[in-house]
Formats: structure tokens, C-alpha cells, sequence
């Protein structure tokens, strides 16, 4: 027998992107029975789980908490307010009808008929494929994250002599881990004439240990067949290129890498949202929902945040924005620009007013833009900024403009 569920709202990922959205839309008036989360890991928290280190939640709680504790100050006003959740439900597929095919060990194959999907599966590593380092494949190249969860989570030490490729904050956070827990971190090496991370965690968590950092290094060759051996570093020129005669060799059994995330959105181009090339996430208007009506997104999934804080700020916007996009629908956005650089944004609210609004764009030609609602008066373009030439009227309604 198929299995079908109906629900308002169906949230991908239960981490803390999902969990602030679930919560903002039960707290604005949805009710929590037509909500539905749906989170692949054994329990909610999604990667703040393995994050037990503090920083966490000074911006949303004004005090400074670990991941876990951030995490179970969400999940705690999701259970308060009686908001359904699947754990190890895993999502196949999302249709552009909002259809959503997911499949656990309890409930076997079932389908969820969603009235609006929020994608807030958060985003994954970077791996060695591609980042093209010669050597051969053996034990001990491990992600940054990976090491994170062995270590803080599985009770697993990746490594006693570890080099550390990229300076982002999930790099630096581990060469403080590892160092605590006994092993020897020789060096961290970045591509880049500057850190990817925060100061404060390089000073916390490189500085205070002794940890060198090599700006404009890269790892150029991984020793070893079975097990690392070690691995060549090379500073590299202004174009990102190895410099002959620079290599250091450093003798370590483990190499982790953190070098990116990238936005997790296989669901989302299944779902027919199409994607930003900047950001790698799926393109949003100001509401936060992507080019599929009713499908949302927001979290690492739209675009890597520095701060969960960010995170869970953008995440109750977006579950807010379900509840109002039957109102939202009928506001047009409108914008002008005039000689190729200036703009005027403003839009028409609902009761006829024109309020400012904020737009993001890129000039691609000299162009003039006009609203496809004649009938609705627009504040007049001062003459001197007036486009020159005479274009045609574009209309807007309905269409997306990169």
C-alpha cells in the first residue's frame, strides 16, 4: 500500500535552518499539526551536533553557547510547540507539484503532498577529488568535517601527525581539536594571501597553540600508498601556481581539508529551481522562495553563512514568507535603471503605496525597465537620469531577471 501524507508545510533538513523555520512558521499562525519535518540523521540538531566548541548564539540569544546548546534552544521550542518531525527519513525527490518522496526504516517509501517545501539541508565539504593533488588513495585524507564528527561524536582520533590544507573556520577550529586531544599539528597551509576563517579562531585557535599558518601554500603532492606519509607543500604566485624550488616536505600520517562548502542542492535541481552561479544555491526573490512557486530555501543551502546565528535570522524569514506569499503575490517589484549605473528600487504595496525596497541586480546592457501595470502611477525618473536612447518596455510580471 502507498504510503501519502498531506501537509501545509514540508521542511527539508532539521538542523538549525529547518528547526527556525519550523518554529517561526508554528509561532505566526500555521498550525504545528500541518507542519512536517524531515531530517536524514538519528536526531535534530543537523551539524551543530559535532560543533562543541563555543561562539554559537551570541547574536540570537545575546550569550555564548556550544553547538549542541544552540541547537537544543531550537529543538526544545519545536517539541513546546508539538511540530511533527521524521528522524532517519531520507529525501528522494521533490516535484515541482511539491511532492516530496522520502523513504525510512519506519514508514518505508512514503510521499508527503505539500501545500510549500523550505530546502534547508544545509551544505556539504569540498572533497580531494577536486582539488586534483597527485599521489595515489590512502588512509588518512579526511575532510575537516569528517575528522569534527570521528572525534567529537564517534569517540575516533583520524591522526597523530596532521597537516591541515585551508584556513576555514571548520580547519582551524580542528587543528585546536586535534592539538587538545594529543596529536601533533605541523602546519596548516592556504592558498589564498589570506585566511578564509575569523580572526578570532586563528588567534584562539592557531596562535595560542603555536600552530604556523602558511598563507599562499598548497598541498602539491600526498605521499604514501597504504597510509599517508607525509605530503609536499608549495608556495604558490599571484595565479594560484605551484612555484618550482619552494616544496617542504612534512612527515604526518593525516591530511584534512578544509577547502569550501558547497550548498547541498541535488533536491533542488530536481525540483526544477534553477541555480545561482555565484552562490551555487538556488536563486530566490526577496521572499526567499526559489523559481518553483512554493518552494523556499534558505541556511547554508542558499549561500554558505559565517554565523549559525545568520542562519537561524534567515531561516525564521523564510517561514514567515510561507505564511504571507498568498498577500505577497499580488506586489510587483519594479525598478529603473538609468546611464547603465544608477537605479531607483521601490515597489507598489498593498494599498497602492510605493515603499522602498531592496534589489539586487546585475547591469548587463544599457537598458530602461518598465512596469507592465500602465494603470499604477510610478514616481517620476528625474529628466537628467533619464535613459538617452529609447528602449522598449519590458514587463516584469512573472519573470526572473539575473
Amino acid at each position: 500500500m502507498e504510503n501519502k501524507i498531506t501537509k501545509s508545510l514540508v521542511i527539508i533538513g532539521g538542523g538549525p535552518a529547518g528547526l527556525a523555520a519550523a518554529v517561526a512558521a508554528a509561532e505566526n499562525g500555521l498550525p504545528a499539526e500541518d507542519i512536517l519535518i524531515l531530517e536524514r540523521d538519528g536526531r535534530l540538531g543537523g551539524i551543530l551536533n559535532q560543533c562543541i566548541h563555543n561562539g554559537f548564539g551570541l547574536h540570537t540569544f545575546k550569550e555564548e553557547l556550544t553547538g549542541p546548546e544552540y541547537a537544543a534552544r531550537f529543538e526544545e521550542r519545536a517539541k513546546a510547540l508539538h511540530i511533527p518531525y521524521k528522524l532517519g527519513a531520507m529525501v528522494l525527490s521533490i516535484s515541482p507539484e511539491k511532492v516530496v518522496t522520502a523513504v525510512s526504516r519506519e514508514d518505508g517509501l512514503f510521499t508527503v503532498e505539500a501545500g510549500a517545501v523550505i530546502l534547508a539541508m544545509g551544505c556539504r565539504e569540498r572533497s580531494r577529488g577536486a582539488l586534483n593533488i597527485p599521489g595515489f588513495r590512502p588512509a588518512g585524507v579526511f575532510s575537516a568535517g569528517t575528522a569534527q564528527r570521528l572525534v567529537n561524536m564517534e569517540g575516533y582520533m583520524p591522526g597523530r601527525e596532521v597537516v591541515i590544507l585551508g584556513s576555514g573556520d571548520i580547519g582551524l577550529i580542528m587543528a585546536r581539536r586535534m592539538t587538545l586531544e594529543g596529536a601533533k599539528v605541523h602546519v596548516v597551509a592556504e592558498l589564498q594571501p589570506y585566511s578564509g576563517g575569523l580572526k578570532r579562531n586563528i588567534v584562539q585557535c592557531l596562535d595560542d597553540f603555536g600552530i604556523p599558518l602558511k598563507l599562499s601554500h598548497t598541498v602539491t603532492e600526498i605521499h604514501g600508498k597504504d597510509r599517508v606519509t607525509g605530503v609536499t607543500i608549495s608556495a604558490v604566485d599571484d595565479k594560484l601556481k605551484p612555484i618550482p624550488g619552494t616544496e617542504e616536505y612534512y612527515s604526518c600520517d593525516t591530511l584534512l581539508l578544509s577547502v569550501g562548502l558547497i550548498p547541498e542542492n541535488e533536491l533542488t535541481l530536481g525540483a526544477g529551481a534553477p541555480l545561482s552561479r555565484v552562490t551555487n544555491g538556488p536563486v530566490v526573490n526577496e521572499s526567499l522562495e526559489t523559481g518553483v512557486p512554493g518552494i523556499f530555501a534558505c541556511g547554508n543551502v542558499l549561500h554558505v553563512h559565517d554565523l549559525v546565528d545568520y542562519v537561524s535570522e534567515e531561516a525564521a524569514q523564510a517561514g514567515r514568507a510561507e505564511l504571507e506569499r498568498g498577500e505577497k503575490a499580488a506586489l510587483d517589484l519594479f525598478f529603473v535603471v538609468a546611464d547603465g549605473v544608477e537605479f531607483f528600487p521601490f515597489r507598489i504595496g498593498e494599498r497602492g503605496a510605493v515603499e522602498p525596497a531592496l534589489v539586487f541586480f546585475h547591469i548587463i546592457t544599457h537598458c530602461r525597465l518598465l512596469p507592465s501595470a500602465p494603470q499604477r502611477s510610478l514616481p517620476e525618473v528625474p529628466a537628467h537620469r533619464q535613459a538617452a536612447s529609447q528602449e522598449p518596455e519590458f514587463p516584469l510580471r512573472n519573470r526572473t531577471y539575473l
